[in-house]
């Protein structure tokens, strides 16, 4: 039973503020064996783009091994921003894995938190993938003490958080390829989940469904987070394609025209910013799902994923440093992350931490 409603909770839209960025690291055991060289730069980086701004929990498998990887990147004052929590697992990406922060305006009292985390099912992306270990490290942080709030046990419901995008007032954003898709919630239909995602996020009043922008070579079956997303000031930035040629161009134009004819809750045309398409990037015969609109939202920067294209990354970051005008736009190259199918948004979760938490080297 949901009793968030009467504390007046709700889900925040990611640029409102937040304590703190959840990373879970590669390891030789993931899917990242390969080029797990790689990744890891692509990890320090983000961990140093991050904690010029604010506190970063790292759950690892070897967190000797990740204390030393990061003092010799990061300084002193960044690394009394990081807290290394020892666990093992599957895969890397804390936006489907991580819970699920929700607010409330209210002033703390006994037995009342004023934060709660939702602890949903992550089953590998509709069971495609292994997801056991990862299913588990929400439980092994709050128990840890890391976690500030209550955590709310939801695994009776499969929900990833790059399903759901929060305009952080009364809409939320979702696809119906995704939410609908087998092996996640059956025989739920879609008015049963969308009745069931209001009682979740209490100030939710309406659930916008898109129907179109999948993108090749996406495991999530369309994850929202890979194709619009929410802005302030009644804004959407959203990736289009224009080149007839390329298999996405009639289906990104059909999510174009959607979201045109799409209005605010109070019946307002969206403020439309339009993102590049990156070129096509294959690897190994198989195209990836490059997309820029897999940024991350901290609270006084956005971390924007490239691709070594040089203009399109260039409008990428001009279009989302319209959107975010106050806050600093920080490129970082993503072609690494994209060979296992995400980017930046997909492997980070904000989230609200234990106060005066400082750095823990658990299992040196």
């Amino acid at each position: 039973m949901n009793t968030n409603r009467q504390h007046g909770f709700r889900l925040p839209a990611e640029w409102e503020p937040q304590s703190g960025i959840i990373l879970i690291w590669p390891h030789e055991d993931t899917d990242w064996r390969p080029y797990l060289k790689e990744i890891t730069e692509t990890y320090l980086q983000l961990a140093d783009a991050i904690t010029r701004h604010e506190p970063l929990l790292i759950a690892a498998r070897d967190t000797a091994k990740v204390h030393v990887l990061l003092a010799g990147r990061l300084t002193d004052e960044q690394l009394l921003r990081v807290t290394l929590f020892t666990c093992d697992n599957n895969d890397t990406w804390a936006r489907d894995v991580a819970p699920i922060s929700l607010c409330s305006a209210a002033e703390p009292k006994e037995n009342f938190h004023p934060i709660h985390l939702l602890d949903f099912c992550f089953n590998g992306w509709g069971e495609k993938f292994a997801a056991g270990k990862d299913n588990a490290i929400n439980r092994q942080m709050y128990e840890a003490g890391l976690l500030h709030g209550v955590l709310e046990n939801h695994k009776d419901f499969v929900l990833e958080g790059g399903s759901i995008e929060s305009d952080g007032d009364r809409t939320l954003f979702t696809t119906t390829s995704c939410l609908l898709a087998p092996h996640r919630n059956q025989p739920l239909t879609q008015a049963d989940i969308d009745r069931r995602l209001r009682l979740l996020f209490p100030n939710v009043e309406r659930v916008v469904w898109l129907s179109h922008g999948q993108l090749a070579g996406d495991d999530t079956d369309g994850h929202i987070d890979t194709i619009v997303r929410c802005a302030p000031n009644d804004t959407l930035l959203y990736i289009g394609c224009d080149d007839p040629q390329d298999e996405h161009f009639h289906d990104f134009r059909l999510l174009e025209e959607e979201l045109r004819q799409l209005s605010t809750i109070e019946g307002k045309p969206y403020r439309l910013l339009r993102l590049p398409f990156p070129e096509a990037i294959w690897d190994d015969g198989e195209r990836l799902p490059a997309t820029y609109a897999n940024f991350l939202i901290l609270n006084r920067a956005v971390i924007v994923p490239t691709y070594g294209q040089p203009e399109n990354d260039q409008t990428a970051l001009a279009a989302i440093q319209e959107a975010f005008p106050d806050r600093e736009v920080i490129g970082i190259d993503s072609s690494t992350i994209i060979r296992q199918h995400g980017s930046i948004h997909c492997l980070t979760m904000q989230t609200f931490l234990s106060p005066g938490l400082s750095l823990r080297n658990e299992g040196i």
